[in-house]
This record gives structure tokens, C-alpha cells and sequence, in this order.
């Protein structure tokens, strides 16, 4: 079975790897038709994504065919196109996990991160993780993953029609987060730095995008909310300094949400914290019904995937373009790879 495995920083490998087909009853042996490139394989391969150790193959990102089901499995046939929840929970009387939080568990082990993961041709998996569709492409199954992430980000905000939101940071998980704010009816401004980016914003997502290099940051904000600030702001970027930033843009009893994460520690001044009054939220990974709620809203047209996709390559010639995929000349949005 072919495989890429990533050795070390920056030392990627195609391998051919012996393969037990042998199934679990409650398991389901997957063939992988796509593959996403996320941010965590990127930071991965630049030696800078926390809670990671080498070597591993990466891939959570997937649309994958039923090839064959063990004997207690129902949920999925044999044939069928799904994707997977990659956050594993093997601990049941984990707290978190008894309290339905399973995106977020205290023994989460992540697919392509803690474990070995989808740049494969074939693997197992337990069938209650598996999410099917009669309706979406094997591409569209491979957005589901980073799609789920803006939409639990959302969700986790209550964002609704009432709100002003800024989304900071138009990376793939920022333009999720965009898509899922902007299907609650609220009104949605993006915050960014790349031009290309701001372009990409605005023609292909149709909302207005601020420039982060702005002098005037807040003030440009106020002009697109009519003079208020936003009530809700979702920060994708995984940058502190971005991070730190976002406390000024809040409004008074406004709430802030930190999508994007880094290794590091995180500062603000207090009493400007406690001025406003604001709420602060994390946002880690999502949730079973967040997959239930992507599927359903891609199949039913309510969120496009079609700008999404900007790069592709074989499995087999993957290793080749990734250096390119992490410049930002490259002009990457999604990167797929094709099996």
C-alpha cells in the first residue's frame, strides 16, 4: 500500500507499507479518492504544529469510499462516499466526552496528528466516526473536515442575524468561518493583510474586507457596521499578535472567539477586558453534529465549495509541489490531492 509519511520537518517519504485487512466488527476499511491540504500539515512540515511528534502520516482532510464493513457496522454500506471525524475519543468516561464534548476531550487522539493518518491509499476506521452522503463529490467530502471547524466556531458564538461579525484572517478555516456567519443572516466583515486574499474576499465570497494594515483598522470597521463596532469577533489567524489585537475590536458586552491557535502564551490588559464586559471563547476542532450540519448544508446548496479549491496534484507527485503550496506567491486557498 502506497503512502507518503512525513519522517521529519521537511523530509517527506513515498513508501510502499504492508497493509492487515482484517476488520474489527465495528470497523470500516476506507479507499481515499481525496485528500486536503490543511494548516496542520503545513505547520507540520515546517516543525512548528503543537501537540505533534514524528514520524507520521498526515491526512485528516478526507473523501473516501466504503470498501468493505466489519460485522457489526450499519451507519454506512459497502459503495457508499463519507468523511470522517478525525477527533478520536477511546476513553469514554473521559469528563469531557460524558458531557458530549468530544471535540475537545482530555484523551483526544486527532487523525494525521496524534496518530498515523489519510496520505494512504486504503485504512481502517471505526464506523461511528463515519459521515455519508448520496449527494456530495469525494472533493466536497474533503471540505467537510475544515468547513466543520469555521461552522463549531460559529456555533460555539451563537452568532445569529442580529450580530455584526468580524472574521480575522481569510485562510481556509477564516473563509469557513465567514461562510457559517454569514448563513445565520448576520451581517459579516472580513479582516485581512494579503491582497490577494482581500480580492479573493470580496469577488468570490461577495462581502467587504478590511485591510489589517490599515492605519485606521477600527475606524474602517465602524464604516461597514454604520458606525458600530462588531458585536462577535472570530479570529482564524493563529497570530498573537493578531490575538491580542482583536480585544480592541469588540464591542462592549461583545464576545471573541479564538479559532486559530499558537504555541505560546497570550496577554491582554485586564481592565480594558473587564470595561467592555466581553466573553472569551476557544474554539477546538467540532463536533458530530457540526458534520451533520455541513453535510446537510453543502447537499441542500446553502454553502458553496466551489471557489474553494485552487490547486491540485496525484498522490504520486504530491511531495513535489508541497514546498510551492507554502509560498505565498502560490496563491493557495485549498490544495487537493488526487488519488
Amino acid at each position: 500500500m502506497k503512502s507518503i509519511i512525513l519522517n521529519e520537518p521537511g523530509d517527506f517519504d513515498l513508501i510502499d507499507k504492508n497493509f492487515d485487512l482484517e476488520l474489527a466488527s465495528n470497523e470500516v476499511l476506507m479507499k481515499v479518492h481525496r485528500i486536503g491540504i490543511c494548516g496542520t500539515d503545513l505547520h507540520a512540515y515546517e516543525g512548528n504544529q503543537p501537540f505533534f511528534s514524528y514520524p507520521r502520516i498526515l491526512g485528516h482532510e478526507l473523501g473516501l469510499e466504503v470498501v468493505e464493513i466489519g460485522d457489526e457496522v450499519s451507519n454506512v454500506k459497502v459503495g457508499e462516499k463519507c468523511t470522517i471525524e478525525p477527533y478520536k475519543t477511546p476513553n469514554p468516561s473521559d469528563q469531557a466526552v460524558r458531557r458530549g464534548k468530544t471535540n475537545c476531550a482530555e484523551n483526544i487522539s486527532v487523525f494525521g496528528v496524534h496518530e498515523d493518518g489519510g496520505m494512504r491509499e486504503y485504512f481502517k476506521y471505526p464506523s461511528k466516526y463515519v459521515h455519508r452522503s448520496e449527494k456530495l463529490s469525494y472533493e466536497q467530502l474533503a471540505l467537510v473536515e475544515p468547513l466543520c471547524i469555521g461552522c463549531h466556531g460559529v456555533n460555539r458564538a451563537q452568532v445569529s442575524e442580529d450580530d455584526n461579525v468580524v472574521v480575522v484572517g481569510v485562510g481556509p478555516i477564516g473563509l469557513s468561518t465567514i461562510q457559517f456567519a454569514k448563513a445565520t443572516g448576520a451581517k459579516v466583515v472580513a479582516l485581512e493583510m494579503d491582497a490577494n486574499r482581500i480580492k479573493f474576499c470580496r469577488d468570490e465570497l461577495n462581502i467587504e474586507c478590511v485591510n489589517a494594515g490599515s492605519a485606521n483598522v477600527e475606524s474602517d470597521i465602524r464604516k461597514c457596521f454604520d458606525g458600530d463596532l462588531p458585536t462577535i469577533v472570530l479570529d482564524a489567524t493563529g497570530n498573537p499578535k493578531s490575538m491580542t489585537k482583536a480585544f480592541e475590536y469588540v464591542a462592549h458586552g461583545g464576545i471573541l472567539v479564538f479559532i486559530g491557535l499558537f504555541q505560546g502564551d497570550l496577554t491582554f490588559h485586564d481592565p480594558y477586558f473587564h470595561k467592555k464586559e466581553l466573553t472569551l471563547m476557544s474554539s477546538r476542532n467540532a463536533l458530530p453534529t457540526d458534520f451533520d450540519q455541513v453535510i446537510r448544508d453543502i447537499e441542500e446548496g446553502k454553502i458553496d465549495t466551489n471557489p474553494w479549491i485552487t490547486h491540485r496534484a496525484k498522490f504520486d507527485r504530491m511531495i513535489d509541489h508541497f514546498d510551492d503550496w507554502l509560498l505565498p506567491e502560490s496563491k493557495v486557498i485549498k490544495a487537493m490531492v488526487e488519488l
